[in-house]
């Protein structure tokens, strides 16, 4: 669990996705097979999908190579209010797999792109077209065409992955967690999306942990969405609902006592010119007096007793922005120096606090009911370099949720990694041999 004050200290080292865990356990029962289910079944080509919605501003995202591939649902909201009800007709979907006997396991051994012919191919189309990735009538083949790279991409695309077209491991671990385990992680998720069906208000935030991604929504639409970083496994991001009251603009970062202990005492044990580099200065807040580093003992913790503060600029932690909603926990919003974590499929990478991509549009949003302060005077005041505090008139409502399954209108089934671990499914990690069995 993090502690209630972890927040972003720096730029972190780079993480490799963890491979997506799996389980095997008894299957809930209790859902009515459909006849026939021809929105689940048939394959919903994403560009067609956000061409028909191109009213969504996404701004610039750094984590896709392509924004009409990724972005494939649309300006329907992950909290909308027909949310449940596509989930629960997910669900009848997923326990019709699951009555059939589940997909076939997708040989390793391997990676898969266009071009290529095996046998695994041959799997690879009967897995796609049964989740509804593969349109059914494109027929038997072990060539790796470019229907089964659209293919791919969708399914890449509805788990989070970067939608590349090749099936390399997470994409492959992705594939070969069973039905069943999908049925269940959507009623895990139908339960938490119910217990926020009420009226979430006409202009609020989302931020979906495991997707680490924030949503600004209007009027029961998307207006935008951003990349986020959010917390690591050790320092977690909390669940909570809050109000925005609050951007600072040029912020000061005062270090918390967490990161100090966790990260600035080791860092200057290596490097003692880590604080001067960064700009971080110390008080001793009891005499009222700055100190040198020199006059810490670093071998303890002694700095414990003192307060850091980095200066506003461009190795801030925090950016040039900080977006302030009321907690226990001590999280806010926040930019950052460290950009090309957006970039990556893993994004847990911070200390509990949340990182938001394309920041400046967001706060303009944000900010858009507060007199004097659109996109031009926002640009103006990062560039000054001065420190600026602004009240947010309507306080707007944020919600950080934990949603690793849902659906929406159009039929897209998306699934995320339970990072935290919190789906209750005694998850497993699954060995794939070649012959294409689960060794457990």
């Amino acid at each position: 669990m993090s502690t209630p004050e972890d927040c972003n200290f720096g730029s972190d080292a780079g993480t490799s996705r963890r491979t997506f865990l799996t389980a095997s356990g008894s299957l809930l029962a209790g859902f009515a097979v459909t006849a026939s289910s021809p929105v689940w079944a048939q394959a919903i080509n994403p560009i067609d999908d956000v061409i028909r919605q191109n009213q969504v501003e996404w701004g610039d995202r750094f984590d896709t190579p392509g924004q009409t591939v990724a972005a494939v649902r649309s300006a329907e909201p992950t909290l909308s209010k027909s949310t449940a009800e596509n989930i629960e007709n997910a669900m009848q979907f997923y326990y019709g797999i699951v009555q059939r006997g589940g997909w076939p396991i997708v040989p390793d051994g391997q990676t898969m792109r266009i071009g290529m012919r095996s046998n695994a191919v041959n799997i690879l189309r009967q897995r796609l077209t049964m989740s509804g990735d593969l349109k059914q009538d494109i027929g038997v083949s072990d060539v790796f065409d470019s229907y089964v790279d659209a293919a791919v991409r969708r399914f890449q695309s509805r788990h989070g992955f970067d939608p590349d077209g090749i099936v390399g491991n997470d994409t492959l671990a992705a594939m070969n967690v069973p039905a069943e385990i999908r049925l269940r992680q959507l009623e895990t998720n139908l339960v938490r999306v119910r217990s926020m069906s009420g009226y979430l208000g006409d202009r609020y935030v989302m931020v979906n942990i495991p997707a680490a991604e924030i949503e600004t929504v209007e009027n029961g639409f998307v207006h935008s969405r951003h990349t986020g970083v959010v917390g690591k496994i050790d320092r977690q991001t909390p669940v909570l609902k809050s109000r925005i009251h609050e951007i600072n603009f040029n912020p000061y970062w005062h270090v918390p006592k967490s990161i100090i202990l966790k990260d600035l005492i080791p860092k200057m044990q290596k490097d003692r010119n880590y604080l001067r580099d960064n700009k971080i200065k110390i008080r001793d807040l009891k005499n009222n007096v700055e100190l040198d580093a020199t006059q810490v003992d670093w071998t303890t913790d002694d700095a414990l007793n003192y307060q850091f503060r980095q200066e506003p600029g461009a190795k801030n932690s925090m950016g040039s922005i900080k977006i302030n909603f009321h907690n226990t926990h001590a999280v806010y919003l926040h930019d950052t120096p460290s950009k090309t974590l957006f970039g990556n499929s893993y994004r847990f990478h911070s200390s509990g606090c949340v990182r938001v991509q394309n920041v400046r549009e967001f706060v303009t949003w944000v900010l858009e009911d507060t007199p004097g302060w659109d996109r031009m005077a926002i640009d103006d005041v990062i560039r000054s370099g001065e420190r600026e505090d602004v009240k947010v008139r309507g306080k707007v409502p944020i919600y950080m949720t934990y949603i690793t399954a849902w659906a929406t209108s159009g039929g897209m089934i998306h699934f995320r990694e339970d990072i935290y671990n919190r789906d209750g499914l005694n998850a497993m990690t699954p060995v794939v041999a070649q012959s294409g069995q689960i060794q457990q």
